[in-house]
């Protein structure tokens, strides 16, 4: 028959055997060491928290594990148990000493045999159902004040900081699994490990991480940033920002964030923006009126002639624009001097390139019958009227609009074969 330290030997080189790093670490020193507990969870296992009126409830699939450090006396296992303590964050000392308690009766149940894998699979599969805890783990309350210094400084208390651990030990747990389960991408349809896959948390659908950081890639550098979602078909999930800056890299994501702020300003009615060329930041107008103050370069403005703030006067026109140019230009240097004093210099300058460059659009350009762009004439015969016709693709689709007396005299010889006739837009 086997010595107790036989016997002891053996059980240890199964646990180590049984268990990996991670769950089993031995005192070489001496027949001692600890094991981690993870404990099995049934479906839809829920963490509640009471604060005051507030029920705060998370569904999670990992609990932080039981630790249970042990030694092994000298008798064990003819006639003496382990001597051990079990440790646990989630469950009150109360619970603790109730484990500790069935743990020794297992012990005596045995007859004096070999015990700590037993216990281990007690705590794993039967602890919850012995402490009474089904679907649902109640976090106790705290009555007391702060007592740590980590406490008082976060301002938490200890059943909030509780609760963070397990949320941050679930999302940790979770993640081991996802990087160890295969997944076929729904994008190349090749099969990869999660550990190079992304999973969109708001819908659940998996991509290959070259194939999610190219389409994201793409669609930031063209511009569309409200493109950015899943690529999935008929889903409008989008990654979460951690996600897009760790798939697209730092440049690109602050692009990505600039113009996904930019859309959210546009689409609010009340964000106007600061006409000065130098600045053009974001500015919140007054509903009662109509004046607006840039917050950065505080420039007083008109939200709606995005002139100089003007104050209750009428909002000027174009022909007193016109008027006011001309008196700019053709006056004594004296009166350019007092007109840049009254309006500003570059808003005079920028008003005279806006005036100038209207009068040229209407003199050489076309609204295209199509897409309403700006077109230039032809540039083979100076044709005005239907200027754009020649050169832009909204004539090519209809071409009915072509008159009769440009198809026969455009100087061009291949007025025919205009669809492979290049396209000259301002924009």
């Amino acid at each position: 028959m086997n010595t107790d330290s036989e016997e002891q030997e053996d059980e240890l080189l199964a646990l180590d055997s049984i268990f990996g790093s991670g769950e089993f670490v031995r005192n070489e020193s001496k027949s001692s060491g600890e094991i981690r507990v993870s404990v099995e969870l049934p479906a839809n296992f829920t963490v509640v928290l009471k604060e005051g009126q507030t029920l705060r409830k998370y569904e999670i699939s990992f609990l932080p594990p039981l630790l249970l450090n042990f030694e092994l006396p000298e008798h064990y296992p003819s006639s003496s148990p382990p001597s051990f303590t079990l440790t646990c964050s989630w469950l009150t000392n109360t619970q603790l000493s109730a484990l500790t308690a069935q743990l020794l009766d297992l012990y005596q149940a045995l007859g004096g045999t070999v015990v700590l894998f037993s216990w281990v699979q007690f705590l794993k599969e039967d602890a919850l159902t012995f402490l009474d805890i089904q679907n649902v783990l109640e976090l106790p309350n705290d009555e007391e004040p702060l007592q740590t210094e980590d406490e008082i400084l976060s301002g938490l208390t200890p059943s909030q900081i509780l609760m963070s651990q397990i949320l941050i030990y679930n999302a940790d747990q979770k993640q081991k699994v996802f990087d160890g389960t295969v997944f076929e991408c729904s994008v190349c349809f090749m099969v990869f490990l999660g550990s190079v896959c992304v999973q969109l948390s708001e819908c659940g659908h998996v991509f290959c991480r070259a194939c999610l950081a190219e389409f994201c890639k793409v669609q930031i550098t063209e511009g569309n940033v409200e493109a950015v979602t899943c690529p999935q078909a008929d889903c409008t999930a989008s990654p979460t920002p951690a996600q897009v800056k760790s798939l697209v890299g730092d440049d690109l994501f602050s692009r990505y964030d600039r113009l996904l702020l930019q859309s959210s300003l546009d689409q609010m009615p009340d964000v106007v923006y600061c006409p000065r060329l130098s600045c053009g930041s974001a500015v919140i107008r007054e509903q009662s009126g109509t004046a607006a103050l840039c917050s950065v370069c505080r420039f007083a403005f008109c939200v709606t002639c995005r002139k100089t703030y003007h104050g209750p006067d009428d909002c000027m026109g174009k022909k007193q624009q016109t008027a006011l140019l001309d008196d700019y230009a053709n006056g004594s240097k004296e009166r350019k001097q007092l007109l840049e004093k009254r309006y500003g210099q570059r808003i005079l300058l920028v008003t005279v390139e806006e005036i100038m460059s209207e009068q040229w659009l209407a003199t050489n350009t076309q609204n295209c019958p199509h897409c309403y762009s700006k077109i230039q004439v032809c540039i083979y015969c100076g044709f005005r009227r239907y200027s754009g016709l020649f050169i832009h693709p909204g004539y090519l689709e209809n071409p009915s609009l072509i008159p009769y007396t440009h198809r026969q005299n455009c100087s061009y010889p291949s007025v025919k074969q205009r669809k492979a006739t290049k396209v000259t837009e301002i924009t």
